[in-house]
């Protein structure tokens, strides 16, 4: 597991310095009153969130906007983003190592409430899964009916395919989509990378082979990539995000203050927004209920 080092909790204090001399004088004076200002929103004592979420949310440059939104709303807190796969992220708010989780396996997620690690979870946003490969395709993969004709397509071995392979929301969508093609992928053709979406995407890309990724990654990366969508759309493509309060947490008031904030009226509206300038669409949909 990733190691998460904690800075401690930053404090300012403001002070006034009175020179003796003047303050003397003052106090002589009796008809001069001490002044007090307030501070500015630099002055507020800030504590450190820390918010485990997935390589594919970072990837996708929304916490470019999401960070710097939030700590204008929450001027008390600092926001940390640790990006790791869903699996070690939600492994995270078991050790308590996290105060807030961003990610991407709802099953999973839901247990973990279950269990009594997260105080409640919540929808916050959703896109799909899209599978890349090499603009000839020469598997076939753009011609399947249905996901399984997909996977089957991929596993003839005419191209290799990259896995993640690091448990991460993706990788698990990609097992469950083998599965349900009744095909163990363990073949010359199969490699997994043990690492985060945007490197796996660049490593498919080198060797022309066949991934598969979130919409939000691959278009924010497509312009240095050389692969491209071969197949989308089906229903078992759908990629569900949601967001857990960890319980207990070493700053779970912060943690639930994000929770809160994402999901209301303000950080919903902040996600629909993003991307649309940029490329004509939302790399996710708000849907907090």
């Amino acid at each position: 597991m990733k190691q998460l080092l904690k800075a401690p909790i930053l404090r300012r204090a403001a002070g006034l310095a009175l020179v003796s001399v003047l303050s003397f004088s003052l106090v002589a004076c009796g008809d001069s009153k001490e002044e007090t200002t307030g501070g500015s929103s630099d002055d507020v004592a800030k504590t450190e969130v820390v918010l485990a979420s997935t390589t594919s949310t970072q990837d996708s440059g929304l916490f470019d906007v999401l960070e710097p939104e939030f700590e204008k709303a929450y001027a008390q807190y600092d926001i940390k983003i640790v990006a790791v796969g869903t699996g070690e992220a939600l492994e995270l708010g078991r050790m308590k190592d996290a105060d807030v989780l961003l990610v991407h396996a709802k099953a999973d997620e839901e247990t973990l409430v279950q269990e009594g690690y997260g105080v409640e979870r919540k929808d916050v946003m959703y896109n799909d899964f899209v599978i890349l490969g090499p603009a000839a395709d020469p598997s076939g993969v753009g011609g399947s009916a249905d996901t399984p004709t997909a996977m089957a397509a991929i596993a003839s071995g005419k191209a290799e395919f990259v896995s993640r392979g690091d448990n991460s929301g993706t990788h698990k969508k990609e097992l469950k989509l083998w599965d349900a093609a009744g095909i163990t992928p363990e073949s010359d053709w199969y490699a997994e990378t043990g690492q985060g979406m945007g490197d796996t995407l660049k490593i498919a890309s080198e060797k022309q082979a066949y991934t598969i990724a979130d919409r939000a990654t691959y278009l924010n990366m497509m312009d240095t990539l050389d692969i491209e969508v071969v197949f989308e759309g089906a229903p078992e493509l759908f990629n569900q995000y949601g967001v857990i309060v960890v319980t207990d947490a070493a700053n779970q008031d912060g943690g639930q203050a994000f929770f809160d904030w994402v999901t209301s009226q303000e950080g919903q509206a902040i996600i629909a927004d993003y991307g649309v300038e940029t490329f004509g669409q939302a790399l996710f949909t708000p849907n907090a209920p």
